[in-house]
């Protein structure tokens, strides 16, 4: 009987989807395409961290594994960098991404938001609302609600002139707006639920002709309905909020994302398996893996102190690669769930107390179709169990899955899928001092500063966020024949290095649980005029919490305490410089490289140095990766292309760096001379630098 539970799975898996049009409306149990209830996995994949070439073969992968929608959100501040210019080209290409989904016979669920969290800078709020006069993100506040409706209005416009939607023939079957808004809904008194009314009224209104959604939001308005986000909701979500409504989980996170002081938190297919059979046990019809591919924020994309590798863990790995057993073993899941199918969408569900920590859920037809979930939710012990006149063995935490009431086709403890290992082969490495050039970011001093202030500046409504640097300097005087002294200072995020007279002085930094940090620093002065040059720098935007607008980031206070007294320069004559000079004149750009004076590499390893080398590509097409295990912090550039920040001097709790390679797309790669631009901001050596083919075995 077995082997005909695993044929039937076999010819499952070989059943070609095709996506048809119609309206899409739900029921208690389920989205309903055409008057056909659906039982539906989905993945997320964000279009804009991975590259338009990856996306075929990532969409490709996730349909193998059992997937049959793809959700993405929708990313505000890629799309609307400034106000009023947009931008859909390349990795923004949103309706490119949908297309390719409908191409592949999958359906689509679009998170437009468009506040999206996402671990993305800003939450995906573009920066230029922080100066909109009034404005208060996020809450009854008329010019927030116009922008968002402005914005939410265009995408949705841009769906139906594609003909993208599902009442019009294409693959979108679901949208969300807002995002996880009941976290925050109280802060905003009462200015919070009118909002969640309007957003919801706003959103049906612009009759799309499928169904919305607002994820954690108990108080969803009818028809919206409201989902569940978490590791589990099989677990913990009570139910939608109407009877009318079905089990939607919007949000099961395959592992958790890696940010700096965070300690990292892998999950085990095993869990998330258990929590998917049991969250469709108890009536769940649609799942989604939050990530399916996490891949990476390229660029200055990533929020505040997350890395640029973004769930690497999911089963699909930041290289779209297939991360085994974690893939495999979800495949089967779906496999089995799917052959329960009939009874689970047009059936009645019975529960039945087995023992103490193990229950049955059953759905029943009345042809007597039937499909059983034997619950075991001891942690600890396996358990025999009787479910009509059969004896069951249950293993500690574990669903089986009986989609004929008899045979067990799949528990999900059990795995039978093979691990697989990630495989590192050096390419290329740049371990000769020939083959580097280096240009010095000279510190700025007060007089070379055009923006002044008699007070200390936020950082971000300074730099608006066009760069992660900001410069405070300031000319101090010291008048006693005492050179040494001792220089306070407090900060708001994220990393502070300060130099006197040019020269490093010390260097501080937050994490993500506590972005404030403060550094003291002996100093020495000269007898007369000194230069203090104090450089801030970000790591990503805020990208959740209430009044976002009023964040505040950057020096809050500065002091010095030298032989005659404690001064404090917070109220003091302060010049300012946003960004560094190579990021000016984008010397990581080969067309504009040659704006500065490139030098010989030296080993000097001074703090704030550019360097460059070409190279070219390693033949094949399997995944690359730069190890920047040799360097500090900074950024690294691939043909004018950011492929992220690097932080390798931050260490996990257990002594390791978050992230040692980073993904370079092949698609960045030329066959010959390319360009390599690293900016490093510590004392990293570029000849340990390498880059390194990835691959799995």
């Amino acid at each position: 009987m077995e082997r005909l539970f695993r044929l039937l799975v076999l010819i499952l898996l070989a059943v070609v989807a095709t996506v048809e049009g119609g309206e899409v409306t739900y029921d208690v149990r389920s989205l309903i395409f055409e008057g056909q209830r659906k039982l539906l996995f989905s993945g997320s994949i964000h279009y804009p961290r991975s590259t338009p070439e990856m996306w075929a073969s990532l969409i490709a992968k996730a349909k193998e594994g059992g997937i049959d929608v793809i959700q993405t959100y929708v990313f505000w501040n890629l799309h609307e960098p400034e106000k009023g210019l947009y931008d859909f080209s390349g990795r923004a290409d949103l309706v490119g991404f949908i297309k390719e989904i409908q191409t592949q016979g999958l359906y689509a669920s679009l998170r437009i938001g468009p506040f999206i969290e996402a671990e993305w800078n800003y939450g995906g709020l573009p920066f230029w609302l922080h100066d909109v006069p009034g404005i208060v993100y996020r809450c009854d506040n008329e010019a927030f609600k116009m922008h968002m409706q402005n914005f939410t209005t265009k995408i949705v416009n841009m769906m139906k002139s594609e003909n993208l939607y599902a009442s019009q023939g294409g693959p979108i079957i679901l949208s969300q707006i807002e995002n996880e808004y009941q976290l925050v809904e109280h802060a905003f008194h009462e200015k919070g639920p009118p909002y969640v009314k309007w957003a919801a009224q706003m959103a049906i209104g612009l009759q799309t002709g499928v169904p919305w959604m607002m994820c954690k939001q108990d108080d969803a308005p009818d028809p919206l309905i409201n989902t569940c986000n978490g590791m589990k909701c099989g677990d913990s979500f009570p139910g939608p909020n109407s009877p009318k409504k079905p089990w939607i989980w919007t949000e099961n996170w395959t592992s958790r994302y890696h940010a700096y002081g965070e300690e990292p938190n892998p999950r085990s297919p095993q869990d998330i398996a258990f929590q998917v059979a049991l969250f469709v046990a108890r009536n769940g019809t649609f799942v989604n893996y939050y990530m399916y591919h996490g891949g990476t924020n390229f660029g200055r994309t990533s929020s505040a102190y997350a890395t640029t590798s973004y769930y690497d863990e999911a089963p699909l790995d930041e290289y779209g690669l297939v991360r085994q057993p974690k893939w495999g073993h979800l495949k089967e899941l779906h496999a089995a769930i799917k052959l329960c199918s009939n009874p689970i969408l047009f059936g009645t569900q019975f529960t039945l107390s087995l023992e103490e920590r193990q229950m049955g859920y059953i759905y029943r037809r009345d042809s007597g179709e039937c499909a059983a979930f034997l619950v075991n939710n001891d942690d600890t012990k396996t358990v025999v169990v009787i479910f009509q006149n059969s004896s069951y063995e249950l293993t500690p935490n574990s669903v089986s899955i009986l989609p004929d009431c008899k045979n067990v086709a799949f528990n999900t403890a059990k795995i039978s899928v093979e691990n697989n290992t990630r495989s590192i082969t050096t390419g290329k490495k740049f371990n000769g001092s020939e083959m580097w050039e280096e240009f010095n970011e000279s510190i700025p001093t007060f007089p070379e500063t055009s923006i002044r202030y008699n007070t200390l500046l936020e950082h971000m409504n300074t730099t608006k966020d066009m760069s992660d640097y900001l410069w405070y300097t300031f000319s101090y005087q010291q008048e006693s024949s005492n050179s040494q002294a001792v220089l306070k200072l407090n900060s708001a995020g994220h990393v502070l290095r300060a130099f006197v007279n040019g020269v490093l002085v010390g260097s501080a930094h937050g994490s993500h649980k506590n972005s404030r940090f403060s550094l003291e620093a002996t100093v020495p002065l000269n007898n007369g005029s000194n230069n203090i040059s104090l450089l801030s720098v970000m790591v990503g935007l805020p990208d959740s919490g209430a009044y976002l607008e009023s964040r505040v980031a950057g020096l809050r206070s500065v002091r010095i305490h030298d032989i005659q007294n404690l001064k404090d320069l917070s109220n003091y004559s302060w010049g300012y410089k946003v960004g560094l000079l190579g990021e000016k004149l984008k010397i990581y750009m080969e067309q504009t490289s040659s704006k500065v004076q490139w030098r010989k590499f030296t080993s000097s390893r001074n703090p704030l140095t550019w360097y460059k080398t070409s190279f070219d590509a390693p033949a094949g097409d399997e995944s690359l990766g730069l190890n920047l295990g040799s360097m500090g912090k900074g950024e690294a550039w691939v043909n004018g292309r950011s492929i992220g920040r690097y932080w390798v001097s931050f260490l996990t709790p257990q002594g390791s760096p978050y992230q040692t390679w980073y993904h370079v797309p092949r698609p960045f790669l030329k066959a010959t001379d390319n360009l390599l631009v690293i900016l490093e901001e510590e004392n990293g050596s570029p000849l340990g630098i390498s880059l390194d083919i990835i691959s799995t075995t």
